[in-house]
């Protein structure tokens, strides 16, 4: 609640403002500046502070927060402190971007059979040896709509995607769908191994027999 209205009513009566002032912990330069519609020093020096935090945020493409503007103004020898940073960031609706937690792709199966190295963790490019390993591997990408799942089929010879699939879930669906379009795309003739980690979607029966 304001009590400026209340020291207005105590001018009109014929008070003394200081007094009134001094009694309500009330800035008189603020009362005035507010009675004549002048800002009053706090609101420029907030004026100001908001340019410079709107800069700083536009600099940093977006993603500085509170925590970080300030950082930066303090640098700069902007006198402010951190709550008010905060206030006039989200009185001009800026925020940071907030990293988002590592996601787990890789959750093995305990009953899945063990297979063995056939490439003994040979990842060296060879230009004579395309189409005889292929390796597989998931990863996330962040969007607006939540996580994308991206799976893909590198040709280790050429380390060439030759096959990809996206989905918004980990199901076995999204492995076999990479490898059917690689598949499809390179049309092996001869048996190709397909190394992969052991995530549950690589160890499951349903890829096992596609790759049969």
């Amino acid at each position: 609640m304001t009590v400026h209205p209340f020291i207005e009513a105590e001018k009109r009566a014929g008070h003394n403002v200081k007094r009134a002032c001094e009694l309500l912990k009330v800035s008189r330069t603020a009362f005035y500046a507010r009675r004549t519609g002048t800002p009053g020093p706090r609101a420029v020096r907030d004026a100001e502070l908001a340019a410079q935090i709107t800069d700083v945020h536009t600099r940093s493409r977006g993603t500085y927060g509170a925590p970080r503007v300030h950082a930066v103004l303090k640098r700069a020898g902007a006198g402010c402190g951190r709550r008010r940073v905060a206030r006039l960031m989200r009185a001009a609706g800026l925020q940071g971007r907030h990293r988002r937690r590592r996601h787990l792709t890789t959750v093995p199966d305990p009953r899945a059979a063990l297979r063995p190295d056939l490439i003994v963790r040979d990842f060296q490019p060879d230009p004579n040896g395309l189409n005889t390993r292929w390796c597989g591997d998931i990863t996330y990408i962040a969007t607006d709509e939540g996580w994308l799942y991206l799976a893909t089929v590198i040709d280790i010879a050429s380390r060439r995607v030759v096959g990809w699939a996206t989905a918004d879930h980990l199901r076995t669906d999204l492995v076999a769908d990479a490898l059917t379009a690689a598949c499809r795309q390179r049309r092996p003739i001869d048996p190709v191994i397909f190394h992969s980690d052991r995530g549950c979607q690589y160890t499951s029966q349903q890829l096992a027999s596609l790759a049969g």
